[in-house]
């Protein structure tokens, strides 16, 4: 194959997906009227046109959604995590920590979570916020005429799922006490339940202002009614979105910008424009051309975070409806070549589905344990994998990829996804396939995935938290994100078992039999482990990474000299003796690209 040709193809642009809730709020029209305090368009980083401090940052172009039941992808994400706060929270140890709850425990037998709420909880618009808040969003997660992917992920676990998909909302035992306590009752235990309360999914969302506005009270700054550190005082699709302090916010005191301005812009180039010119002080997308001369530099972070880049086939369609088919794709791919060349060490080749930070009932990476301690493909044998994929497709009865219909792959023109089509041309040509390639916008690509219209197509998906069955849920045949369709009786049996059962090492078992199950009908072709690279002044201080994706701006600070960007939150003390978990070592999701 022309692999150096292919290398000096690569995408300038760089951006994914993946994953990552109120009621009684008084104004009615849903009128954000506490937003008067935004800058005028074309502020700088500092605010110095208004004598505001405005923390300007690109994460992403124009989100699918920042509709908190909706979002899966990692740039809403991070606009959900300074706009809404959820019962609790991770703090940047990777701890639960108080959020809108201050306090909250659990029953001896695990099935009831009690969550108390702060004093004098406010919405944005200046309206008292309580616990019958959470019992409107949580049960519009369930709603099946909002089709909330995330919904059995989140909420699966609750006592009255069942009957709550299904349109009897009521049925789900989410109870407010009283308006500062929530009672939640479970089916069966779930230990990482404390993560899912801490998940953006589950945030509380203003009743009155859904029910004035429809679904489009989350696309305009007016109606966008929310309870975190910021509130949107300013959108223009296509520039920019300004999220303003909220000086509703419990913990206001702490918050010492004025505003975040977070730039849409989808073309790396025109980021990295941006951030020369100090335009923006932080950049996630990095042209991927500039990432041979910015290594090194105090300025250019690399950092590891728990996901998998793969691809969904669509299972309901010919050929992936064979397993031999799909094995024969998989095993034809170069891994190493794809994540040390074309994204030029800034993935690491993928051999399981479930890559390092995972962690095992037992508190050891997941990874460790999983096939007997082996990799499920050998990415250092690539030639042998290919002889392999050509007897599978020999079997399947598309020998040479005689008969073998052309199969078109989806993907969004970001960095290295359109080079990794490329390649896969290639790579799949080596087998006979005919591979076409679709290059969809990004405001399309999501949805079209998640509706199955397409043959093939690039996927991801970043922790939300590091329990395993996060991402192994992803392939259960109802879940929301399913993207590819994959159905197996015993996979999802598998997945059943580790959710009600109570012995650690029986859940341990199923979880990686899930991912034997997976790997051996190639449910997905995992492809490489993701880490985030970006740009960041050192302006900005008291900024953090998590390893799930995000980028926390609320406690930060912009000064002209610089200083350390992992500074500390201030935030309230936590009590951890009432929230802590045996099988979760960090927090939040969304689906992640």
């Amino acid at each position: 194959m022309k692999k150096k040709v292919i290398a000096l193809l690569l995408a300038t642009t760089m951006a994914f997906s993946l994953a990552a809730c109120g009621g009684g709020g008084n104004n009615q029209g849903g009128d954000n009227s506490s937003s008067q305090s935004g800058t005028e368009e074309g502020t700088d980083e500092s605010g110095a046109d208004s004598g505001e401090k405005i923390l300007s940052v690109q994460i992403g172009p124009d989100p699918e959604t920042i509709d908190p039941a909706l979002n899966s992808a990692v740039d809403g994400g991070n606009m959900l995590l300074h706009s809404f706060e959820c019962l609790l929270i991770v703090d940047q140890d990777g701890q639960l920590a108080p959020g809108q709850a201050e306090t909250w425990e659990t029953s001896e037998d695990g099935l009831t979570w009690t969550f108390h709420l702060r004093d004098g909880l406010k919405w944005s618009d200046g309206s008292d916020l309580t616990a019958n808040d959470f019992v409107y969003s949580w049960k519009r997660v369930c709603d099946p005429e909002v089709a909330t992917p995330y919904a059995e992920t989140v909420l699966g676990m609750v006592e009255g799922y069942d009957k709550a998909i299904e349109g009897e909302l009521d049925a789900l035992q989410v109870v407010a006490e009283d308006d500062k306590t929530l009672v939640v009752t479970l089916s069966n235990p779930c230990t990482y339940f404390g993560s899912l309360a801490a998940f953006a999914t589950l945030s509380p969302v203003q009743e009155a202002t859904i029910e004035a506005n429809g679904d489009g009270w989350a696309t305009s700054a007016e109606t966008y009614i929310s309870n975190g550190s910021f509130y949107v005082s300013e959108w223009v699709p296509g520039s920019h979105i300004l999220m303003s302090k909220n000086p509703n916010y419990w913990n206001a005191d702490a918050i010492k910008l004025d505003g975040i301005k977070f730039n849409l812009i989808e073309d790396a180039n025109a980021s990295y424009s941006a951030y020369q010119t100090g335009e923006v002080l932080m950049i996630k997308d990095v042209p991927t051309e500039e990432i041979p001369s910015l290594e090194g530099n105090s300025d250019y972070y690399v950092d590891p975070i728990i996901g998998t880049y793969y691809l969904s086939l669509n299972l309901n369609r010919e050929p992936f409806t064979d397993k031999n088919v799909r094995k024969a794709l998989s095993l034809a791919i170069d891994r190493d070549y794809v994540a040390n060349t074309l994204m030029q060490g800034t993935y690491s080749p993928a051999s399981n589905f479930m890559g390092p930070g995972w962690i095992d009932m037992d508190g050891s990476e997941f990874m460790e344990n999983a096939n007997g301690g082996q990799p499920y493909i050998d990415v250092t044998n690539h030639e042998a994998n290919v002889e392999e994929a050509k007897k599978l497709l020999k079997e399947a009865g598309y020998e040479n990829g005689e008969g073998l219909p052309s199969i078109t792959y989806s993907t969004n023109d970001a960095g290295y996804h359109k080079v990794v089509a490329e390649y896969l041309q290639e790579a799949w040509a080596e087998l006979g396939v005919d591979l076409k390639v679709d290059i969809v916008e990004w405001a399309s690509f999501t949805p079209m995935r998640r509706n199955g219209d397409y043959d093939a197509s690039r996927n991801g998906w970043v922790g939300d938290y590091s329990d395993p069955s996060n991402m192994l849920d992803l392939l259960y045949s109802t879940n929301g994100n399913n993207d590819g369709k994959f159905n197996n009786a015993d996979y999802d049996a598998a997945m059943e078992l580790s959710r009600s059962t109570l012995d650690p090492d029986e859940r341990s078992k199923a979880l990686h039999e899930a991912e034997d199950i997976l790997m051996e009908e190639a449910g997905c072709v995992p492809v490489a482990y993701y880490n985030d690279f970006w740009l960041q002044s050192d302006k900005i201080t008291g900024s953090w990474h998590s390893p799930y994706g995000y980028w926390h701006f609320m406690y930060a600070d912009i000064t002209e000299g610089g200083a350390d960007t992992e500074g500390t939150e201030d935030t309230e003390g936590t009590e951890d003796a009432e929230g802590t978990e045996d099988a979760e070592g960090t927090e939040d999701t969304e689906e992640a690209e």
